[in-house]
């Protein structure tokens, strides 16, 4: 593997965000990570956190020339993120390899914009569920960790892009906690690449969207808080509720709750849940909605 070829089509990402966009408390108004050159013509793919209602975008190659970029799609299903840029990166693209074919054990690096690397192996591919109504039937969990892993090129010993950085994460090895690294799988991008390109976003049906973060413990779902003014909150949703069923329908941990959630109908629809409140057990009714309506969208250049 080239890493010195592998590292020229990675960049470093830096994106402002208005004080009053929806996500700025949650993730800030200055965001830094690293994206990945995938089309000479200067497409980068990152993670959408990074990009998510942004109002500028700067990319920074490794001799640090820095080029103005446009956020040009996110994706909240997949979480990736789409960036072009405004004037010649010159930059190749890495290939795209296929994530679906890779296997527990198989050497792997991840790479940021900055030339930093780090050499590891697959540890797990496996379901993951995130506390913001997030669900990937099958991440890519990779270890040691990288220490800038948000947008970070996820490469095979091909040198091929396999995954995009999407967090970091604890994990129990061999009686001891160790540090990983979540990625999100490239073929994830595949179907929608070029939805994202045409329109800046899939052409799907949007997930129902309650605004609650929640976390899984000992298999039950506990919210732990609620977007203010969002669904969840105006139903009266609080932190600390433990929530049972859906629609008559017992929860069994954070994935099969949104899986039933996404199967409740489209954003706008009444949707009864049960809950533990203080020892005491209570219904509400939820009126979904539609996430990408309460963010600032990309304009299409």
């Amino acid at each position: 593997m080239d890493m010195e070829k592998i590292l020229r089509s990675l960049v470093s990402v830096r994106a402002s965000i208005p004080e009053n966009a929806f996500t700025a408390n949650t993730l800030g108004t200055r965001r830094e990570g690293s994206g990945v050159v995938i089309r000479e013509n200067g497409l980068v793919l990152t993670i959408g956190y990074l990009i998510t209602e942004a109002e500028e975008v700067w990319l920074t190659r490794h001799d640090g020339k820095v080029v103005p970029a446009h956020a040009l799609a996110y994706d909240q299903e997949s979480g990736f993120g789409l960036v072009q840029a405004l004037a010649p990166l010159d930059l190749p693209a890495l290939p795209i390899g296929d994530s679906d074919g890779t296997v527990l054990g198989d050497p792997v690096v991840l790479a940021d914009g900055e030339g930093h690397y780090v050499r590891g192996n697959i540890v797990a591919k496996q379901e993951f569920a995130g506390y913001w109504e997030y669900l990937l039937d099958e991440a890519i969990f990779i270890a040691p960790a990288h220490p800038s892993w948000g947008g970070a090129a996820l490469i095979d010993a091909e040198g091929k892009l396999i995954g995009v950085g999407s967090l970091r994460l604890q994990m129990s090895r061999g009686g001891e906690i160790a540090d990983i690294n979540m990625a999100v799988p490239i073929n994830l991008l595949k179907p929608i690449l070029d939805d994202l390109l045409n329109h800046g976003e899939f052409n799907r049906l949007p997930r129902p969207w309650l605004g609650a973060y929640s976390a899984e413990s000992n298999g039950e779902v506990v919210v732990m808080s609620v977007t203010e003014n969002g669904p969840a909150a105006q139903a009266g949703l609080r932190r600390g509720d433990v929530i049972s069923e859906i629609r008559d329908d017992e929860i069994d941990g954070l994935a099969d709750f949104y899986r039933k959630l996404w199967k409740t109908g489209p954003p706008g629809s009444e949707i009864p849940i049960r809950i533990l409140r203080d020892g005491r057990e209570a219904w509400l009714r939820v009126r979904s909605a539609d996430r990408n309506d309460f963010l600032r969208k990309p304009q299409l250049q």
